[in-house]
């Protein structure tokens, strides 16, 4: 057993398989990915199963859209709008999540959001029109707010020394979800559905596969995992545990802190990438490289699963950086990222040739990705009790650096609008010098305090508290 003799208080367990901090609110000082253990692993497993289920759902339809594009007749700019939609969609979701995980805690909201957006997810063949494409995309773009519970939960379960990794693997591991349902989507259910009907008919019906698996996977949620180390919120604040928070109060804070929307900069230039990629991907391939609507998919599916690995080694440079050099070592190592990321895109943009766009793009699936691990290893550090509402702020950076890049694409020539990307990317590196979090020492400014022992997501202030909040950014 880990835990170390803590006294015995009214929590859900008073023994853990993993070794925790009883100074972090117990949580845990490691991770083991073949343990499925409550309370740590158990949600440690459940949110990156979850967010992978979101992801999917989300973009289930991008491969699809050379199909629907034929079949509804539409044009580039309209398939765009409907692309662009399904991401700015997300952004309020984002900014209203974070608060409600500092209140509610993830896994409830987890199941709420999942089980909501299967249902537009399920109508997909219903779709007649352009405009029908939009309002089914900005409805199943809901599920893209899952992220910020995700974050959030293995920020609620991990201690500092390793929140990095932790924030990295669940986060790659839910966005391989993208990569995924290119593959499985374009190249499997498609081809199989066609099998027995026509393309059209196949299309209209295919995403109910999805919709099913994410509305299970909402409901078995609740019965299989807790909020916290210590148990489920409302036990926690029964029991004096942990007091009542105010969603306002906590995303006024979190909002008021400069670092916060430096980190929505940076991330909307990574995850904003690979969400243009994982809308543009497999139609840029079949239009530039003349292939076939499976093959496009096939292809498009290498950028998302380099989240298998390169998201977690994101959070792991940054986690090994900060044992070095502390913050500083974790903004070095984002900048490093965002500025490799930049000179990939730069080379991706100018490939002619489909085997070096496939290589090149890799490369530059890997440093998108790291970047995206780096990021949610500084967030947890901005401001600790208000890192719901700071992991959803910037979490929403990401879908509005998409829905900017998005807008790049609909106006310009493909290869244009990757280079207005790599510019952009460029510029958000040098940003990362201004980051300056209390306590910690920046790239170029700043000292680190002689005691660095706050916790990562504490637990959250009390509503009456909110004043205090308020003065812990002066």
């Amino acid at each position: 057993m880990a835990d170390d003799g803590a006294p015995i208080e009214p929590k859900k367990y008073q023994t853990y398989a993993l070794q925790i901090d009883p100074d972090q609110d117990d949580k845990a000082k490691e991770i083991k990915l073949c343990n499925f253990s409550r309370p740590h692993m158990r949600a440690f497993h459940c949110s990156w199963w979850n967010f992978f289920v979101a992801f999917f759902i989300w973009f289930a339809i991008a491969p699809l859209l050379p199909e629907i594009k034929e079949t509804l007749q539409l044009e580039k700019k309209q398939i765009w709008t409907a692309n662009i939609v399904s991401v700015a969609g997300t952004i309020l979701m984002r900014f209203a999540l974070g608060p409600a995980c500092d209140k509610y805690g993830a896994r409830i909201l987890f199941a709420v959001v999942l089980c909501t957006a299967s249902i537009p997810t399920a109508l997909t063949g219903l779709v007649n029109s352009a405009t029908g494409l939009v309002i089914l995309r900005l409805f199943i773009g809901i599920a893209g707010g899952t992220f910020v519970m995700c974050q959030y939960w293995s920020s609620r379960m991990f201690t500092k020394e390793v929140v990095g990794t932790a924030n990295a693997l669940v986060g790659g591991w839910g966005n391989l979800g993208g990569g995924v349902t290119q593959l499985v989507m374009g190249s499997v259910l498609f081809p199989l559905f066609k099998l027995g009907m026509s393309p059209e008919q196949a299309w209209r019906t295919v995403c109910i596969v999805p919709a099913v698996v994410a509305f299970a996977s909402g409901v078995l949620v609740i019965f299989i995992s807790d909020d916290a180390p210590k148990g489920n919120y409302k036990e926690l604040k029964k029991n004096g545990l942990m007091p009542e928070v105010s969603a306002a109060a906590s995303f006024r804070s979190g909002a008021a802190n400069f670092n916060t929307w430096v980190l929505f900069i940076q991330y909307g230039c990574c995850f904003g990438v690979e969400l243009t990629m994982n809308n543009a991907a497999a139609s840029y391939f079949r239009t530039k490289f003349k292939l076939t609507t499976e093959s496009a998919a096939a292809i498009a599916s290498i950028f998302g699963f380099m989240n298998l690995f390169a998201r977690g080694l994101g959070g792991f440079c940054s986690d090994k950086m900060n044992a070095k050099m502390g913050m500083r070592g974790r903004i070095l190592a984002q900048t490093v990222l965002l500025i490799f990321e930049s000179i990939m895109v730069f080379i991706f943009a100018n490939s002619e040739n489909l085997a070096g766009a496939i290589v090149v793009m890799v490369f530059f699936s890997v440093f998108v990705q790291a970047a995206e691990g780096s990021t949610y290893g500084i967030v947890p550090y901005v401001n600790p009790p208000c890192t719901g509402s700071i992991a959803g702020i910037v979490g929403a950076g990401g879908n509005v650096g998409a829905v900017c890049f998005g807008l790049g694409f609909r106006q310009l020539p493909a290869k244009n609008a990757f280079i207005v990307m790599a510019s952009c990317i460029m510029g958000s590196a040098v940003v990362g010098a201004f980051i300056n979090i209390k306590g910690h020492r920046g790239l170029f400014f700043g000292q680190d305090a002689p005691e660095q022992k706050a916790a990562t997501l504490a637990v959250p202030a009390p509503e009456d508290d909110e004043e205090a909040m308020d003065n812990e950014e002066k």
